[in-house]
């Protein structure tokens, strides 16, 4: 780990605040205000995600929840389907979560630094200093994975970003880097986002646009394309599945998986290790053996690993289950988009919307 240019605080946070200001993104819903509940949301959706995909669920969560004291009351079934398609869905869980706590303690008032912030479900450092920049003008650095890269460049910093002890000489030149002014610490906090949103991007960077290029090392050495330090990725695993779709008219039976784990919360066909458990699932549920159609296998890439699952189709002549189970409910294909259901999931359901209308019920 090495830093080859001191930190010039004055200089780096003008430069940023003065670009941002001519050149930074200026249009994003978020931006237009200090409240902390909606500051907030927009930090949790972004983590991990993309503004553009964030934008729609972003203004349909705000219509249905436009208050920390209203999402507090709502039932975490009802969060769910708001979520569903972005995503690490231990968020909305802590969103529901972090909603309730600041109700029950803070009498549905945001803490204002970011201290308090950070005790609250789902507010790790970084968050509550970008909402205490944003919304209380307080000098709190921010380290997320933009500002990671940045930094790693623009000093460059060798070792996994992620490694603890490279982590630490991070966070100390993002607090060496802020404004000495308070009241300048949201122009600087989106300043640096953007920086790293926009052109101090993870491949392809556009360093000719940079207002801080002339004191980035990593440009000077000719080194952009090898910082920050490439991690040493596993081999990811891969997993298999079956999962049981099952059809009657226009309904799909769907089971609502454990809080936590895989799709916490939320609503999957039914998912088996084996073909044979998934037969006998059938013939438990419907109280006779019957043809499953097996589906072309799907994909779905997590964070560590990839899951392929194949969908097995059994279309029912009625509803009547045999083998009770509270988890299990039908649903309509037509309303599939409105559901809580995983991203490819989702996909399923909508190719079945098609698929339905080619295949005949049983006599």
């Amino acid at each position: 780990m090495t830093a080859d240019a001191a930190p010039s605080p004055s200089g780096f946070a003008t430069r940023l605040i003065a670009w941002q200001a001519r050149d930074g993104r200026q249009d994003l819903p978020w931006q237009k205000t200090r409240d902390p509940y909606r500051v907030w949301l927009s930090e949790i959706m972004l983590q991990q995600t993309q503004v553009a995909t964030v934008l729609d669920y972003y203004a349909r969560f705000l219509a249905r929840f436009p208050t920390v004291e209203a999402l507090a009351q709502a039932a975490l079934e009802d969060v769910m389907p708001l979520w569903a398609g972005l995503g690490y869905y231990a968020r909305a869980r802590n969103l529901h979560a972090c909603a309730q706590a600041i109700c029950a303690r803070h009498g549905g008032v945001f803490p204002s630094t970011a201290s308090e912030l950070a005790e609250l479900p789902g507010i790790g450092p970084s968050t509550a200093a970008a909402i205490a920049a944003f919304c209380f003008d307080e000098r709190a650095a921010i380290l997320d994975g933009n500002v990671k890269r940045v930094l790693a460049r623009h000093f460059a910093v060798e070792g996994d970003p992620a490694g603890a002890a490279v982590e630490r000489h991070l966070w100390s030149l993002a607090r060496d880097l802020l404004p000495p002014s308070a009241c300048d610490m949201p122009a600087y906090t989106q300043a640096v986002m953007d920086l790293g949103a926009t052109l101090c991007t993870r491949s392809a960077p556009r360093c000719p646009a940079c207002p801080v290029q002339t004191t980035c090392v990593a440009h000077r050495d000719d080194r952009v394309d090898q910082l920050p330090t490439p991690r040493v990725r596993k081999a990811v695993a891969l997993r298999h599945a079956h999962m049981l779709v099952l059809l009657h008219a226009e309904q799909v039976l769907l089971q609502q998986r454990p809080p936590t784990g895989l799709w916490g919360g939320l609503l999957t066909p039914p998912q088996f290790d084996t073909p044979a458990a998934l037969h006998a699932a059938v013939t438990q549920l419907t109280g006779a053996p019957r043809a499953a159609q097996a589906l072309p296998f799907r994909r779905h890439a997590f964070t560590h690993f990839t899951l392929e699952f194949v969908p097995h189709l059994v279309v029912l002549p009625a509803t009547a289950l045999h083998a009770g189970d509270a988890a299990l409910c039908w649903r309509s294909l037509a309303h599939a988009d409105e559901l809580a259901v995983p991203a490819p999931i989702r996909t399923l359901l909508r190719d079945l919307r098609d698929l339905r209308a080619q295949v005949a019920a049983p006599r």
